[in-house]
């Protein structure tokens, strides 16, 4: 997947619909951690980033989170690869914003 800069314009639009939508802004979330669960690492920084950027910034997050926002910001990138404290501290700062909780369940159907 190729990292392509937004247009201010659809990062404008993300923004204004995750502002007047909770369920939107919740699913953008959802979708970021199902796409890492499912082994999409870069899907999942891709949407995360969008989710961040949606909501509370990095700056604050960065704040919350006592990092450098452009530490953050990189992890989040194309080429970053997050180590999993980092990564898993910063879903855990995001999931407390929020307010949501996740759980994973098991598939029991089986195919042939």
């Amino acid at each position: 997947m190729t990292d392509m800069p937004l247009t201010k314009d659809f990062k404008d639009t993300i923004k204004a619909r995750a502002d007047r939508d909770p369920e939107f802004r919740a699913g953008l979330f959802r979708e970021a951690i199902e796409a890492m669960l499912s082994d999409d690492l870069e899907t999942g920084k891709v949407l995360l980033r969008d989710y961040v950027n949606a909501t509370v910034g990095f700056e604050a997050l960065a704040q919350d989170m006592q990092k450098d926002p452009k530490s953050l910001m990189r992890m989040l990138s194309a080429k970053g690869n997050p180590r999993a404290d980092n990564l898993l501290a910063m879903v855990s700062r995001l999931k407390q914003r929020e307010g949501m909780s996740f759980s994973i369940t098991q598939n029991t159907e089986f195919h042939a």
